[in-house]
């Protein structure tokens, strides 16, 4: 969620950018940029800057143990693979005898 207050700030700035003739119209003015604006803003589902580190270390966390995985597959694979020469031998012989 947006601060409200940087909300406040941008209609400002937009509201005093304006010319003089909408200005004089006042708060409603600034009012409805205001609404515009946090409308528009929720629209997007922007996050704050806190619950986007939060997020960058989960991902983080989550690519480390996906790595780790990855490395562990890749043994059990190897090892798997080793053994299966040796299981097939014996059967091979007692096929020719």
């Amino acid at each position: 969620m947006i601060d409200p207050k940087k909300i406040e700030q941008i209609a400002r700035q937009i509201h005093e950018s304006m010319p003089k003739g909408v200005r004089e119209f006042g708060e409603d003015v600034e009012k409805k940029i205001r609404q515009v604006l946090q409308a528009q803003l929720t629209r997007l589902e922007l996050v704050n800057r806190e619950e986007f580190d939060v997020q960058t270390q989960v991902l983080l966390r989550t690519r480390e143990k996906l790595a780790l995985l990855e490395q562990r597959l890749a043994r059990l694979e190897q090892q798997q693979l080793e053994q299966q020469p040796a299981l097939a031998a014996p059967e091979e012989k007692s096929g020719q005898a």
